[in-house]
């Protein structure tokens, strides 16, 4: 009993103590913020002209400051934020992180409440904590799908700007304006570094980064080679929209030949879980040696493990690159 309160004494001080500090980091997170940018301001005045300038966009991991500086730290949060900038999203990445968080506890509690083992709490304490990111995962790919489908149409329209006299640059501001999204947002992007000083080399493989898609690339080393070696960029746009329509042609008859193996992925992987709804509302008595002994403990973590592995080696057969 002592031990509990002073664990508890501990935590409630140790939160106390955090917020006390992140309440004046935030007081000084405004003259920080001055003091770099002075700071950058003063290093770019004594650059040598001949050395390149580059464009910084500052990205903040979380709204906390002295959080903010514990997750800069690590390069893998950094990547995430950048995984969440791909998918549309507007939330940064310490709260994607706090998000897991809660859904974590959230799924184990309900667990426990439940009356099941502790196993099975923290197999639900891992689906939570996996829920926000796996949303974050299908925004991503929704995003990048829509993306490929209308990019051949902003080649297009840069083939015609670039083929009715436009400049490169100014082509790039037309497709923003006339083009849907997201094309409109990464191309403004785009024409918005070029336009603030970032050679245009550098832009592009920014866009590379922003989106890794393999049209993308191909788009992006066709335009550095024409600005290299020089051609008909015109016509290389033209040619490289037909290839990429191409490429969709042969991938929606690949999801064709793949339908069955797509299908039977889908049935093997939601006939278990069925059965065993569908028992426990039909014969409770009969399942409760699943949940209760041991034994049926493992054979639901074998069981967890088989289905998990036969996922990854279905879905690694039905995918074809193209």
């Amino acid at each position: 009993m002592h031990a509990t309160i002073a664990i508890l004494l501990f935590g409630v001080i140790a939160l106390a103590a955090f917020g006390v500090g992140a309440i004046m980091d935030q007081r000084n997170a405004r003259a920080r913020l001055l003091r770099e940018r002075l700071e950058s301001v003063q290093k770019a005045a004594e650059q040598q002209p001949n050395e390149d300038l580059a464009l910084v966009r500052d990205q903040t991991l979380s709204e906390i400051p002295a959080l903010d500086m514990l997750l800069r730290r690590s390069a893998r949060i950094a990547n995430l934020q950048d995984f969440l900038s791909q998918a549309g999203l507007t939330i940064r990445a310490g709260n994607l992180l706090f998000l897991s968080g809660i859904s974590a506890i959230v799924f184990a509690a309900v667990i426990l409440f439940l009356g099941q083992a502790p196993v099975f709490a923290v197999v639900g304490a891992v689906i939570g904590a996996f829920l926000p990111y796996s949303y974050a995962s299908y925004r991503r790919n929704k995003r990048f799908q829509k993306f490929e489908e209308i990019f051949p149409e902003a080649i297009d329209t840069l083939a015609r700007a670039v083929r009715a006299g436009h400049a490169f640059t100014t082509a790039l501001e037309m497709i923003s304006d006339e083009v849907g999204e997201p094309i409109a947002t990464e191309f403004r992007i785009l024409f918005e570094e070029q336009k603030f000083g970032l050679p245009v080399r550098d832009a592009l493989i920014n866009l590379t980064k922003r989106v890794p898609l393999v049209d993308v690339k191909f788009f992006v080393t066709a335009v550095m080679l024409q600005r290299e070696t020089g051609g008909n960029l015109a016509e290389i746009l033209d040619n490289l929209s037909y290839v990429i329509r191409e490429r969709f042609k042969i991938q929606r008859q690949v999801r064709v030949y793949t339908a069955q193996g797509r299908l039977t992925m889908m049935l093997l992987m939601g006939l278990p879980p069925v059965i065993v709804i569908t028992m426990m509302v039909i014969s409770p008595a009969f399942m409760r040696p699943l949940f209760t002994d041991p034994l049926g403990h493992v054979l639901i973590e074998l069981g967890i493990g088989l289905q998990t592995v036969g996922y990854f080696v279905i879905r690694k057969i039905i995918q074809i690159q193209v």
